[in-house]
């Protein structure tokens, strides 16, 4: 079930009615609720995989409980954490990798056969994210920062809750596990907030990404046919499909939440607006790049170690990044790319440099920080190069072909004009609205008539202007 579909918006509605006027009286009821209308999101998709859902929750939850039980043993406290994170692992490997790597093996070993060497399995929506969820809670009850879950409907409940279902955010046991626990109450002000974000997120997926997304697969499909302009311009119109697309898609699970007396975790924070590669990724899907951090980066010794060892961490960081994606060479090399990127900031101890807000005092950025940004965008659309095409040869051949004479040639660009003007909309209310969770963030607005004014507006333009995809690019990692 997309969040852009008809059936969601038949779906929304009915379980908001229910949960907060039929089940509110009682927190056990209404997380079996959830738990029960989550499981019908994701079957909606294939029924079939609800099982491994189950699986991988209970096995999850009986881990924790098994860690606690045995935490004056340290030995088997740890066996029964290796142990959940092994089978969810192995789970998500065999789905998402095998194929991946038998193909691979093939190729060096097998002369590129791979006769009964291959699985006919579907890749589960979801289970990446799903899993990291599953992998950070038994991991976090290990190390003390978390008590074992008694509640079996609770624990059902945080790992299968469905804005988060499909494509994260990742969010940490630490943070919404314990909200489950706890009576909610509904807030107007908030609930409406959560509204206008969910507006926001459409807009976002269905005026920009989705309107992108047919001139960038025209382009890309028959790269080898277009001027360099045309390529370079299709490379950005992706830079701003897939944020619209990956961040739309987080905007309305952050905003359901809302609506359900949740307060989930913002997965993005204006990355294009960044300085630096770094800064980007402080910005961009925020719950998996902490995830890494938590649960990799600093157990592997972190930024507190020999400069060498701080590139290797960053190293197996965008690596593991890079395959986390997908079960290809060419998220990896571009998990590769961006930790090239970083290791200039790294050597020069300029990795940490910003932290806040371009331009926090004032309107406009400085001419330093424009440029800084404008090459931290370029070098990241270079990056997506990488991330959107079938094989490396075709990244390197695509990028090639960019840089010949005729990226001096005036671009073959029939028909953007309308999703041009969508994405500098986008850009200048998230510039103005920087500093704010959202840009239709408008609590701060005194006016109401301008808070109707501008819902009214986007409203419009998202059933004026909004194309329909029958999925999200990041249903398939």
């Amino acid at each position: 079930m997309l969040f852009n579909s008809i059936e969601y918006a038949v779906f929304l509605p009915i379980v908001f009615l229910l949960y907060w006027f039929v089940f509110n009286r009682n927190l056990k009821w209404q997380n079996l609720f959830i738990v029960a209308v989550s499981y019908l999101f994701y079957g909606w998709w294939d029924w079939r995989f609800l099982g491994l859902l189950v699986f991988t929750s209970l096995c999850t939850y009986a881990s924790g409980l098994l860690i606690e039980k045995y935490r004056d043993t340290p030995r088997k406290a740890k066996l029964f954490s290796a142990l959940n994170i092994v089978v969810n692992l192995l789970i998500l490997g065999v789905f998402k990798y095998y194929n991946f790597f038998a193909t691979s093996f093939a190729d060096v070993f097998l002369g590129g056969k791979t006769d009964g060497l291959l699985l006919k399995v579907i890749l589960p929506v979801g289970i990446s994210f799903y899993t990291f969820k599953a992998l950070s809670y038994s991991i976090d009850v290990y190390r003390g920062k978390l008590e074992a879950s008694r509640d079996v409907i609770s624990f059902l409940a945080y790992v299968s809750f469905f804005p988060q279902l499909l494509a994260g955010p990742i969010d940490r046991a630490t943070n919404l596990l314990p909200q489950f626990g706890k009576p909610r109450v509904f807030e107007y002000e908030t609930g409406v907030d959560g509204l206008r974000q969910i507006l926001w997120g459409l807009f976002k997926k269905v005026v920009v990404a989705d309107n992108c997304a047919v001139f960038v697969d025209q382009v890309f499909s028959n790269y080898q046919a277009q001027s360099g302009s045309t390529l370079l311009l299709a490379a950005v119109f992706y830079t701003f499909q897939i944020y619209g697309d990956f961040s739309g898609y987080s905007d309305m699970a952050v905003g359901t939440g809302k609506l359900f007396g949740f307060k989930t975790m913002r997965n993005f924070s204006v990355p294009y607006f960044s300085r630096d590669i770094a800064e980007f990724w402080r910005r961009w899907h925020i719950s998996l790049t902490t995830w890494f951090r938590d649960y990799v980066y600093i157990p592997l010794g972190g930024s507190r170690c020999s400069k060498v060892k701080i590139v290797r961490n960053t190293f197996v960081i965008f690596l593991l990044s890079g395959l986390w994606h997908g079960a290809n060479w060419t998220f990896i090399v571009w998990g590769a790319y961006h930790a090239l990127l970083f290791l200039p900031l790294i050597l020069l101890g300029k990795n940490r440099k910003y932290r806040d807000v371009v331009a926090e005092d004032r309107f406009l950025p400085s001419i330093k920080e424009l440029g800084q940004m404008l090459l931290t965008f370029f070098l990241v659309v270079i990056g997506w190069i990488i991330f959107r095409v079938d094989s490396i040869g075709q990244a390197w051949d695509y990028i090639g072909h960019i840089f010949d004479s005729s990226l001096f040639t005036r671009p073959d660009a029939a028909g953007v004009t309308g999703f041009t003007l969508a994405i500098v909309l986008m850009t200048v209310a998230e510039w103005l609205q920087r500093k704010r969770e959202h840009a239709l963030d408008l609590r701060t607005l005194r006016l109401p008539v301008l808070r109707f004014a501008l819902d009214a507006a986007v409203v419009f333009l998202v059933i004026v202007l909004g194309g329909h995809s029958e999925n999200f690019i990041y249903f398939q990692f």
